[in-house]
């Protein structure tokens, strides 16, 4: 049985790879997305995202902090072997709105703000707030928890270094 530190250090990496992914597929590939959630909106990179790539003893980290910020300089970083470790998105779904970040690493969620509820009026409401609120937080959980899933089934597949390796290349060569 492998030791947990042990699969945590051989894996972590997964992570990073999920958001770089995840990264190419919000400009290429919304179909992935709706099929994660058929009421999607839209799905975008907020205001910040963290890029690093990681030497012998040595970590390079940009972060790139501003709404609607040029991202020329996390592409350029990821041509040359980085790979994004932060990620501030902005998922909407039907006609409501979430925002938060993600961590590689760890694939914590930070920072969440779920869409906005009318507060209970009465006592007797109350319950009722709470499960929307909690439905509101498992939805963008869910959300999560299937586009990993894909991103898991096609990163195992063959497809990934015969096909999906060369997309994503084909999309960090792209003229902007």
């Amino acid at each position: 049985m492998l030791d947990i530190a042990v699969a945590y250090n051989r894996f972590k990496f997964l992570g990073d790879e999920f958001l770089t992914w995840l990264w190419f597929v919000i400009e290429q590939d919304l179909a992935v997305l709706k099929n994660a959630d058929p009421d999607l909106t839209s799905f975008e990179i907020g205001s910040r995202m963290v890029v690093e790539k990681k030497y012998k003893k040595t970590v390079e980290r940009i972060t790139i902090k501003a709404k609607d910020a040029g991202l020329a300089e996390a592409r350029m970083a990821l041509k040359n072997g980085a790979m994004v470790t932060e990620l501030n998105l902005v998922y909407r779904s039907a006609q409501h709105k979430w925002q938060f970040s993600l961590k590689g690493e760890s694939l914590n969620l930070s920072s969440l703000q779920t869409p906005k509820i009318a507060p209970p009026e009465s006592p007797d409401e109350m319950e009722a707030s709470v499960l929307e609120k909690i439905f509101l937080y498992d939805k963008i959980l869910q959300f999560l928890e299937k586009l990993y899933k894909h991103f898991i089934k096609l990163r195992t597949s063959n497809r990934w270094n015969s096909r999906e390796i060369s997309l994503i290349k084909k999309w960090l060569n792209a003229e902007r």
